[in-house]
């Protein structure tokens, strides 16, 4: 019998793998992406002391996309870059959360580096 794959079991897989490797600190915190059916959300993130420094998803004011396709995630991606900037983060590291590097994800991570996040 031929069992279907479950894509979330297979996300947080793939999620659990890559936080063993990467973790936030004060001086270059972590850039933390979900992306579900109907929105994206971004955190940046302490994680020595627990704590989000700056956030920005497709439910923000000054985010017109309201949906989570590409020109939402650069509306996205600039905005979190502008935030950060604003708290004097310049590097993070980049968190895809298990999410493949294509599509919305990419177009999210290149408008965060224009926007001046290094990564």
């Amino acid at each position: 019998m031929i069992t279907k794959t479950d894509r979330k079991a297979e996300r947080i897989r793939r999620h659990k793998r890559v936080r063993r490797k990467i973790s936030g600190t004060a001086e270059c915190p972590r850039l933390c992406v979900f992306r579900s059916n109907s929105n994206l959300y971004v955190q940046v993130i302490d994680d020595v002391q627990g704590t989000t420094l700056a956030q920005a998803s497709t439910l923000d004011k000054e985010v017109k996309t309201k949906k989570a396709n590409k020109e939402a995630a650069k509306e996205v991606g600039a905005l979190i870059a502008k935030r950060a900037i604003e708290k004097k983060i310049k590097t993070v590291v980049f968190d895809r959360g298990g999410y493949i590097y294509h599509g919305v994800i990419k177009e999210l991570a290149e408008a965060a580096r224009e926007g001046g996040l290094e990564f």
